[in-house]
């Protein structure tokens, strides 16, 4: 941890940046929940129901180059703030919303309000923390959106019969204000370190050139794939298609698919403290993240081999084995962080997640175009669903397989 920082004041960061977190990540879910609900209300289909969930993410997605660029320049906390405003009116737009392409504008509205959400405290750690309490704090960033999601769950099946899904989503934009209010409260202000301030002497030169040294990096290229495919398969299918799955594969009632989610969740919760609790202690001893990602993500891919293949007796034990084996690939984020200078880390977090986020509205969207496309081909739902899921198996296959191919000299140091 810097010396700069106290014990109790890094928790008090710690806890302001992850409420916010778990607020992005409640909204993020949402959908897989009230899927049920929004199909008949507006008339959804698959690929309706895809480009609706990814649409968070096309919003995320356009924020996160020109966002790490500021975060270099103006820190987490300014950065932050600026964006959470926009959350808000989407939640807004989203719960006035009366058409699908209502919908659909808000959850891109959405998306770019919490875009910043994991990418702000994250270069905030990268300054504030050692690596292996970045380690940490990174795994346990994403248990606190386990909690979000596990939020979006039963808890929101439970409150949309009683209070409706429109209320819900005002309740939510009340609680990204109180957010900003603890940000203001207690994340301490940003000073520029000397390579950052002589980036803003040429701004638009700096912005591009930083981002070709990003893009150009070898472990950076090395870890894209994985970003893209993997990780961003495992949001696609924890955010939305795992619902599906269950209500039209595995015959689930809505109830029933929202306590599969809940279970799903919760395990993803457990796992991400896991990693939190025990990434120091594998630091220290050699295991670092390029060797957990290659012996992790081959168990990976045979639980999603299982999922494809019990089709309709696929239930939630069996996604629980997919999503528990994939939090591994979530190492890659802190690590690609790690492998830059600090002036440049929020360029290469936002960078790095905009891979995966651009996977992440790929994957929803291509299931939703797959699923539909088969169906129209002849195909039972079943069969669909199945085929869909298995062209995302190949192309998780590839890119691990090019993680381990790309090896040579771009070792990350520390990964």
């Amino acid at each position: 941890m810097s010396m700069v920082m106290t014990r109790s004041l890094a928790v008090r960061v710690f806890v302001c940046f992850a409420f916010t977190y778990y607020l992005s990540a409640l909204v993020r879910a949402i959908t897989a929940t009230l899927s049920p609900t929004l199909i008949p209300e507006f008339g959804l289909n698959s690929r309706d129901l895809g480009l609706l969930a990814g649409g968070y993410f096309l919003g995320f997605a356009a924020m996160q180059l020109p966002m790490g660029s500021w975060l270099d320049r103006h820190g987490p906390n300014k950065v932050i703030l600026s964006f959470l405003g926009a959350a808000v009116l989407g939640c807004v737009a989203f719960a006035c919303a009366d058409s699908f392409t209502g919908l659909f504008l808000a959850r891109v509205l959405t998306g770019v309000g919490v875009s910043s959400c994991l990418m702000a405290p994250l270069t905030g750690y990268r300054r504030w923390f050692d690596a292996p309490t970045q380690l940490r704090a990174n795994s346990w960033m994403l248990m606190t959106g386990s909690l979000g999601m596990l939020s979006s769950t039963l808890p929101v099946q439970a409150l949309v019969p009683w209070v409706g899904w429109r209320v819900l989503f005002w309740v939510l934009a009340g609680m990204v204000v109180l957010s900003m209010v603890f940000i203001l409260w207690w994340v301490p202000k940003w000073e520029p370190v000397e390579a950052v301030a002589t980036d803003t002497a040429q701004p638009a030169e700096s912005w591009w050139r930083a981002y070709v040294q990003v893009w150009r990096h070898p472990y950076f290229k090395r870890m894209t794939p994985l970003g893209f495919f993997n990780y961003g398969g495992l949001v696609a299918m924890q955010t939305l298609w795992a619902g599906p799955w269950l209500t039209k594969v595995s015959g689930y009632s809505a109830w029933e698919s929202a306590t599969g989610l809940f279970w799903i969740n919760l395990s993803m919760l457990l796992a991400f403290w896991g990693w939190g609790m025990f990434n120091p202690w594998l630091t220290r001893h050699g295991y670092k993240p390029n060797w957990l990602i290659t012996w992790g993500v081959p168990f990976n891919l045979i639980a999603l081999l299982g999922v494809v293949w019990g089709g309709e007796n696929t239930g939630v034990v069996m996604w629980i084995g997919f999503f528990i084996t994939n939090t591994v690939v979530s190492l890659a984020q802190p690590a690609v962080g790690m492998a830059f200078p600090p002036h440049l880390a929020g360029r290469a977090l936002s960078a790095y997640n905009l891979v995966v986020f651009v996977g992440v509205f790929v994957v929803q969207w291509g299931m939703g175009l797959w699923i539909d496309a088969l169906q129209a081909m002849g195909w039972s739902i079943v069969s669909a669903f199945q085929g869909a899921l298995g062209f995302f198996m190949v192309c998780s296959m590839g890119s691990y397989l090019y993680f381990c191919w790309a090896r040579g000299d771009n070792q990350q140091p520390g990964a």
